[in-house]
């Protein structure tokens, strides 16, 4: 089960790589990985021009069980937003943001802007 669980825990972790590559080719500013406030995590947080962005990163080998975005419930997606009104508050932001997803199959990154 261990064993399992680092794997999964590398995949999210190269994922998250890949997307992180994919957002500074595209002219984003990384100010935080996997930000944590009590139970919420937000994968990447960047920044374009005056816009703050909360991305949740998702990956799957294939989408024979659906896409990886579909995995971002009702319920993860209020999870992330709390913990975006947390680091607001922390850096005192008071310009626009938008919620991400990037997800990943098959090595195919999807940028979806305002996913939830």
């Amino acid at each position: 089960m261990a064993e399992s669980k680092s794997k999964n825990t590398q995949k999210g972790k190269d994922a998250e790589d890949l997307a992180t590559t994919f957002l500074i080719e595209n002219q984003y500013q990384i100010l935080e990985r996997n930000f944590r406030f009590k139970r919420g995590e937000i994968d990447i947080i960047c920044q374009k021009n005056n816009l703050m962005i909360f991305v949740e990163v998702k990956s799957r080998k294939s989408d024979f069980f659906g896409f990886p975005e579909e995995a971002v419930s009702h319920s993860k997606a209020n999870l992330i937003k709390v913990t975006a009104e947390e680091y607001m508050i922390q850096k005192n932001w008071h310009q626009d943001i938008r919620f991400d997803i990037i997800s990943i199959t098959l090595g195919k990154i999807y940028h979806i802007k305002d996913g939830f």
